[in-house]
C-alpha cells in the first residue's frame, strides 16, 4: 500500500509530488540533456540519508529522461529550471522499488523526500 498525503495539492503527478520554494529561470531541460544539482535524501522519518551538501560530496550530474535515475527524478527534476528549488515526495514505485536500497536504510517501497536545487543544465 502507498502512503498517502492528505495535503498533497494539484502539482501531484501520479507516484511524485513537486513543491517550488524558489523560482528558477529559463527553460526547463530537455531528455538528454545533463543536469546538474545538489540534492538531499530523507527518510519519512525525518533522517537524511544522502546529500551533495556533505563533506567530500559534489554536485550531481545525469541525463534526464532516460531512466539513469529513479523516476521522481527523471520527471519531477524535467519540470525545473535552473536556480529552481523544490522539494520533490516520491512515492516507493517512484523511488527505490520493492528492493529499496538497504545500504542507505532505504526499506521496500519506502516513500522519500528529495531537497533539489537546480544548478544548471547543458
Amino acid at each position: 500500500a502507498l502512503l498517502q498525503y492528505p495535503d498533497l495539492d494539484s502539482n501531484s503527478v501520479m507516484g511524485v509530488t513537486k513543491t517550488v520554494t524558489k523560482e528558477g529561470s529559463g527553460a526547463k531541460p530537455q531528455k538528454g540533456q545533463t543536469v546538474t544539482v545538489q540534492c538531499t535524501g530523507i527518510r519519512p522519518d525525518g533522517s537524511k540519508f544522502w546529500s551533495t551538501k556533505d563533506a567530500g560530496q559534489k554536485p550531481f550530474s545525469f541525463q534526464i529522461g532516460l531512466g539513469k535515475v529513479i523516476r521522481a527524478w527523471d520527471e519531477g527534476v524535467a519540470d525545473m529550471k535552473v536556480g529552481e528549488c523544490a522539494t520533490l515526495v516520491a512515492t516507493g514505485d517512484y523511488a527505490y522499488g520493492a528492493g529499496g536500497f538497504p545500504a542507505w536504510g532505504i526499506g521496500p517501497n519506502m516513500t522519500l523526500t528529495f531537497e533539489i536545487e537546480v544548478l544548471s543544465i547543458s
